[in-house]
């Protein structure tokens, strides 16, 4: 069978010999590990912004998503900004930083992942295009000179020497 994983070179090329204590994806994780996190960023970047659309949006209690706004907040994903509609008092609404705006390429990868892993008879749900040119947009790994990369052409080196 042909490999289809990340090679490990140099001195992680013995896995036995480190552990992996300083990792990004366990600190992505420890951030957006929960369902109700991802599902906000989602709809964060379908445009949501207030609170209480969250809520209906995702699908969770208030106090769930009251708690899950304040970490992504405290994390720097969103920014949370005053507002006010005539007659009524100031609420907050959520709005996406740069930080939020990078996750955007990790949320396409994990639709597309859904949309071809648990697929439905239907098809996908929702299907997403460039608005100039009206093709669909994928997530897909490349490297700096523009090469698309296959997992097993991937060598995962240790960025501190």
């Amino acid at each position: 069978m042909e490999s289809t994983h990340m090679t490990l070179a140099g001195e992680l090329a013995d896995r036995s010999q480190w552990t992996a204590e300083d990792c990004s994806i366990d600190g992505t994780m420890r951030v957006l590990g929960t369902r109700s996190a991802m599902l906000i960023m989602r709809e964060a970047h379908y445009g949501t912004t207030r609170y209480d659309d969250f809520v209906r949006h995702v699908g969770i209690t208030e106090a769930v998503a009251a708690a899950r706004l304040r970490e992504l907040v405290a994390a720097g994903l969103l920014e949370r900004r005053p507002y006010q509609e005539p007659g009524q008092r100031t609420r907050h609404e959520y709005v996406l930083t740069p930080a939020g705006v990078d996750l955007q390429p990790a949320l396409v990868a994990l639709m597309q992942w859904g949309d071809q892993h648990l697929a439905r008879p239907s098809g996908p749900p929702l299907t997403l295009h460039h608005t100039a040119c009206e093709e669909p947009v994928a997530a897909r790994l490349v490297c700096a000179a523009g090469h698309e990369v296959k997992a097993e052409e991937v060598t995962v080196r240790s960025a501190r020497r």
